[in-house]
């Protein structure tokens, strides 16, 4: 058979390089198609978070609507609800229905300002705002006067405490610990240590028998945090405690320390 012929001027080869192109750009056309399709289904199914900028850094934007609200038929332990302008968190409620007269829901809420607990009642149905509450971890880094400086772990950013709002919950912390920083429409209200941590005794006494308290042999001992607690006599210094950070008590030795 003879070979076809390559030269430019020849039918067969024009018709085939034109077929071959014709080729190229449907099978081009058609995987652009596929690969919008896919782009699109993506877009519909993956949430792409907002971000805006503090500072020379981008902080994933948090914040409740300014309406947000919900129903008193949808309570539930831990909700944190905003009334009077004032933020609770709901600890129990009973939803009641009487033989006479409309339902309602008995709460009883803990004021997240002050810490006091009320009882309060809500309609059926009742709508009442919802409190833009939030609790984030981060580290403590260094005291700067009588502000405590935490530092934001994920952005960088640094926060500022102060002793009001600390309270005697400095007395358990060390630097380059992790606690948990509670804020109320952009405030720090409150601050959630850990409920036991370990601390070292750098100053304390020889045990003098005699000394008791809660039936048992005390003495005091100095915290490296500065704080002063009672221990049992055998506590020497130097030596690694674990104590209850919501009474300040002794628990244990700590042996891994």
């Amino acid at each position: 058979m003879r070979a076809l012929s390559r030269s430019p001027k020849s039918p067969i080869w024009f018709v085939a390089t034109v077929c071959c192109a014709v080729g190229c750009i449907s099978l081009v056309g058609f995987a652009s198609s596929r690969i919008l399709q896919l782009s699109t289904s993506i877009r519909g199914k993956v949430s792409i978070p907002s971000f805006s900028m503090a500072g020379r850094r981008c902080t994933p934007r948090r914040s409740l609507s300014v309406d947000a609200t919900t129903s008193s038929n949808d309570f539930k332990n831990g909700m944190n609800l905003e009334v009077d302008g004032i933020p609770f968190k709901v600890t129990e409620f009973l939803h009641v229905k009487p033989g006479k007269g409309s339902a309602f829901v008995r709460t009883k809420l803990k004021n997240l300002l002050s810490g006091n607990s009320v009882e309060k009642t809500f309609r059926a149905g009742e709508t009442v705002g919802l409190a833009d509450v939030y609790k984030q971890d981060v580290q403590y880094t260094y005291k700067d006067g009588s502000d405590f400086v935490f530092m934001n772990m994920e952005t960088f950013d640094e926060m500022r405490v102060g002793p009001d709002e600390m309270g005697d919950q400095w007395q358990w912390m060390k630097e380059g610990e992790t606690i948990a920083v509670v804020t109320y429409n952009g405030k720090i209200i409150d601050v959630e240590l850990p409920k036991t941590v370990s601390l070292k005794i750098t100053q304390s006494d020889i045990g003098v028998k005699g000394n008791t308290a809660s039936g048992g042999a005390t003495k005091p001992a100095t915290l490296e945090t500065g704080a002063t607690i009672q221990v049992p006599i055998f506590i020497k210094e130097g030596e690694s405690i674990k104590l209850d950070t919501r009474t300040g008590e002794y628990l244990s030795r700590d042996n891994t320390a």
